[in-house]
């Protein structure tokens, strides 16, 4: 998980971790550890984020598989 990639495109595309947690029906803490590391977003979840975002397939990748 690069978590400053994440944080990158989230500020690129004006979008907050607020808005993200209630698209993927989380809390923010929930989100606070999937993003550290300490669990793992799902495919569901990463789907939603790519879309959010209008992230592809290879950024989603650099992002949550690197």
């Amino acid at each position: 998980m690069n978590e400053a990639l994440l944080d990158y495109q989230m500020a690129v595309h004006h979008v907050g971790k607020s808005e993200i947690c209630m698209e993927l029906g989380i809390t923010r803490s929930t989100f606070y550890r999937k993003r550290k590391g300490i669990s793992e977003f799902n495919q569901s979840e990463i789907q939603k984020i790519m879309k959010l975002l209008g992230l592809t397939a290879d950024e989603a990748a650099n992002i949550f598989f690197n």
